[in-house]
């Protein structure tokens, strides 16, 4: 970046840039040092830092947030929340398991339900329904659970990406960029199937099927597991069926209508706090707020550094160097990079001002890019570390090392197949 390009910049535009910077070591670092301060408070700091930096008026500050993927993430936490209330998620694991199958069998099995689950209810409620229930699962075989916990946040993180409604950045990725939902579906559903097929293969006959039959190698032996086992909601047909009724209705929606994807969600969101029986607090108390907080704060900190015109400087000289990010191998190299160094929401957030005009295959390679690289380290997913949170709980130990075992190569061939799929078939 040409040097006299730091004269044009005010102390203000620096102020902003400092506080940018701190916030984005915060989603590195997943707080600050020293400070009582997770992602969210970091974010919600931040943005309190630039409004005041900066002069900016509280309602330019709100404009920034785009309210329609606020809305949407909130909407389905309520779907999610239902069916979670609705003790669907722990009925389909238990019945998966009740099933006569082989291990690699059972693998494959658990693989499709919390892959196909997490396109439409979200990777991370998924993990954190069926952690409890897998690990259990595993301690009534005698087989070892780390195949299984680290193939199910895996899997959960893959089979988000199938959709436009599986993790928050694909919900942010549609609503900015506009796109389709039922094209999106086309592009995705193929590299998400065959990354799928790639984790089993992988957890089946690589490396770590040859500990499938010793327990001890989680962490302690399984009788120790069953002294404190998690609660969970009993299964209630009715609100499992109003839940999937309001979902399989949006996916309708989504797939073949033009109405507004936030609207519908939050209507069909709107008809299961309308109920008899689940109060309303107990649905809103699943809400994930604190993300909410992390969205919006990430809005206005990202905002208030565009405005300083060094991101747009950046992507210039980028260019000039005949880097241009929205190709597909730049676009997955960034991605991977940063989903890695801040997580995949914020990379996001970083990424798609400069991707505007770029179209859908830019949108779909960033959607698939952002979520898949979640794999690649424990630490690189929500997902990930809610099963490692809950695995830890049952006396099961799922640290950086285990996880890299299946993560970094199923990551590496997954980002493959997406290179290979969006720059040869798409």
């Amino acid at each position: 970046m040409p040097t006299t390009s730091a004269l044009h910049h005010t102390a203000t535009d620096w102020g902003i840039v400092a506080v940018f910077a701190v916030v984005y070591l915060g989603m590195f670092l997943g707080g600050l040092p020293r400070l009582k301060l997770d992602r969210s408070g970091v974010a919600l700091l931040g943005a309190i830092a630039v409004i005041g930096l900066s002069g900016l008026p509280v309602e330019d500050a709100a404009r920034s947030v785009d309210l329609p993927t606020i809305v949407l993430l909130f909407a389905f936490m309520v779907v999610s929340a239902q069916m979670r209330l609705g003790g669907f998620y722990g009925a389909v694991t238990r019945r998966v398991g009740a099933l006569p199958l082989s291990r690699n069998g059972l693998l494959a099995a658990l693989i499709v339900v919390s892959g196909a689950l997490s396109a439409v209810f979200s990777n991370d409620i998924i993990c954190l329904a069926m952690t409890p229930v897998v690990a259990r699962l595993c301690l009534q075989r005698g087989i070892n659970p780390l195949p299984f916990l680290i193939g199910l946040a895996c899997a959960a993180n893959i089979g988000s990406a199938a959709t436009l409604i599986g993790n928050p950045q694909n919900m942010l990725i549609g609503s900015v960029l506009q796109l389709p939902f039922g094209g999106y579906v086309r592009q995705a559903l193929a590299p998400v199937l065959i990354s799928l097929l790639l984790l089993w293969l992988w957890l089946a006959f690589g490396p770590g099927a040859r500990t499938a039959s010793a327990p001890e190698a989680a962490g302690r032996p399984f009788a120790a597991m069953a002294e404190a086992p998690p609660e969970e909601p009993a299964f209630d047909a009715w609100q499992t069926t109003k839940g999937l009724l309001v979902a399989g209705a949006l996916m309708l929606i989504f797939l073949f209508t033009d109405w507004p994807r936030d609207v519908a969600a939050l209507v069909g969101a709107g008809l299961l706090l309308l109920s008899r029986r689940l109060h309303s607090s107990h649905v809103l108390g699943l809400i994930d707020w604190p993300l909410l907080l992390l969205f919006m704060g990430l809005f206005v900190v990202n905002h208030a550094f565009e405005t300083t015109g060094l991101a747009a400087q950046a992507v210039a000289w980028l260019g000039t160097q005949g880097v241009h990010l929205a190709e597909p191998g730049p676009l997955l190299v960034v991605s991977t990079v940063l989903s890695n160094l801040v997580s995949n929401v914020p990379a996001v957030m970083l990424l798609l001002p400069h991707l505007g005009g770029s179209g859908a295959q830019a949108g779909a390679m960033l959607a698939l890019v952002t979520t898949f690289a979640g794999n690649l380290l424990l630490v690189g997913s929500i997902a990930n570390l809610i099963v490692a949170d809950l695995a830890r709980q049952q006396g099961i130990v799922i640290d950086w090392k285990r996880h890299a075992v299946t993560g970094i190569p199923v990551t590496l061939l997954t980002l493959a197949v997406v290179w290979g799929w969006m720059r040869f078939v798409a």
